[in-house]
């Protein structure tokens, strides 16, 4: 976790946006991760998450949490109502690999010459599940890429369940539709690998597909994001995972006059 935070916090009304800056905060997130991923996902805990009531891993120590806090909550860790995992390199680097590397090839994404950041663990409490909230985030998300200068984002993005026929539609509309270019393609690694491409294109509704994506992939697709060459089956949190790669100047763009009269940055040296 950083010493000092890399952005000021962003206000909307009673909710803001930041990164953790306690660990009683990291702990908040990753008792709402529980919440999420386990008592509503149904996840599969092994007996220390059980007994712990949190979903926690080495990641945590060396990640930053960018948080949702609710101040009509209160002003310490109950404030938590929303989370993100970032992962910069430097911080995979002390783990030796990042997450996606389970699940992931990412060798097209380690050779990318500029900054890199891998999302993961993202959820919001059930009564946060809004437009705005996840408008907030991605605020969050743009300046925390900006402070970073983050060219380039990726991480597992996830459908609900293990049933790959429940899924064929969107999984295909993905593969036809989105997939990344060789030079920045993941592809799931053979152990794991599955096709995505599993029905003929027009033998089914496309754009049917699309709305029926969650929405956390939907907005990585409004970005411009792509999604990478092979399907995952994630047994323990019931989860169909993609792989999902994201050039972040689509979403600071709008951000970066703002930012660059705070800080007096002048963006020469800004990620391509």
């Amino acid at each position: 976790m950083t010493e000092a935070p890399p952005f000021e916090e962003i206000r909307s009304s009673n909710l803001g946006v930041r990164v953790a800056t306690s660990e009683a905060e990291v702990v908040a997130a990753q008792a709402l991760r529980y919440r999420v991923f386990y008592e509503e996902m149904g996840a599969r805990a092994d007996a220390a998450t059980t007994a712990s009531r949190l979903d926690a891993d080495a990641y945590d120590a060396v990640a930053d949490h960018l948080l949702v806090v609710d101040h009509d909550r209160g002003e310490g860790p109950e404030s938590v109502v929303g989370t993100y995992r970032l992962i910069r390199r430097s911080a995979a680097q002390r783990i030796g690999r990042f997450y996606s590397e389970d699940e992931y090839d990412i060798a097209p994404i380690l050779a990318y010459q500029h900054g890199i950041l891998e999302l993961g663990r993202s959820c919001t409490d059930v009564a946060y599940r809004t437009r705005g909230t996840l408008q907030l985030l991605w605020r969050g998300i743009a300046a925390y890429v900006f402070n970073h200068k983050i060219g380039l984002m990726f991480g597992c993005a996830s459908l609900p369940g293990t049933d790959l026929d429940a899924n064929a539609a969107q999984l295909s509309y993905l593969a036809q539709n989105h997939q990344a270019p060789p030079e920045l393609c993941p592809r799931a690694v053979e152990s794991r690998y599955l096709p995505m491409n599993r029905l003929p294109a027009g033998s089914f509704d496309a754009k049917r597909a699309l709305m029926s994506l969650p929405p956390l992939i939907k907005g990585y697709l409004r970005l411009g994001g792509y999604v990478g060459d092979g399907a995952v089956l994630d047994e323990q949190f019931n989860t169909t995972d993609v792989a999902i790669v994201v050039m972040t100047q689509q979403i600071t763009d709008k951000y970066y006059r703002h930012y660059e009269r705070k800080s007096g940055w002048d963006g020469q040296d800004r990620p391509a």
